[in-house]
């Protein structure tokens, strides 16, 4: 065999060793991030994966979520505000058992407040939970099914025990974005 066929094949060998190993580096690459987001997003993962059908087109939608979360203003709360919204969440909890609907609501309003106050955008429902998950994947469920049964109770097709459902519901939100160990600031038990 001529020079120039060894040259030929050793550059053909090259080449097919070089597109493995970039295949074999993306794959690398492309199941690393798989993991990191899966493990940051938990369930909330495989709900983006079952609603976008598939794995790219769902990945590429967190890592959306996480650059606009990242592009936001997201604070903690003042104890001001953590004493206020505290006190609020106890008396909505309070006007549960005369008027569990009209609690539901205002479960549902407050949790919005805290989420403006803490600088996330309150646009439509959606979107919220879609922006609260980059920060809190372990309760925007809670969210999302608090939420449907708060529009169930306007339809006049939820029970009591759903809307207590939706209280728990809402209250693992709230308790989440006050990002306290409990609900209540501890001077606020003494009131």
């Amino acid at each position: 065999m001529e020079t120039w066929m060894w040259v030929v094949i050793a550059v053909a060998a090259v080449v097919v060793i070089a597109a493995v190993a970039l295949w074999l580096w993306d794959n690398q690459r492309r199941k690393k991030r798989s993991d990191r987001l899966q493990r940051e997003f938990g369930q909330e993962y495989d709900r983006t994966v079952d609603r976008s059908g598939g794995r790219k087109s769902a990945e590429a939608e967190l890592m959306d979520r996480q650059q606009r979360v990242q592009n936001m203003d997201i604070r903690p709360l003042s104890e001001a505000e953590l004493r206020r919204f505290a006190d609020r969440w106890h008396s909505t909890q309070a006007d549960f058992v005369d008027e569990p609907g009209g609690a539901v609501a205002q479960a549902d309003r407050l949790v919005g407040e805290v989420m403006q106050a803490r600088g996330y955008p309150v646009g439509d429902f959606e979107q919220r939970a879609a922006d609260v998950s980059v920060d809190h994947p372990e309760v925007v469920q809670n969210y999302r099914a608090a939420h449907a049964l708060a529009v169930r109770h306007q339809r006049a097709q939820a029970s009591t025990e759903d809307l207590r459902q939706a209280m728990m519901h809402y209250r693992a939100l709230f308790t989440d974005l006050l990002e306290t160990d409990d609900s209540v600031p501890d001077d606020a038990h003494a009131r």
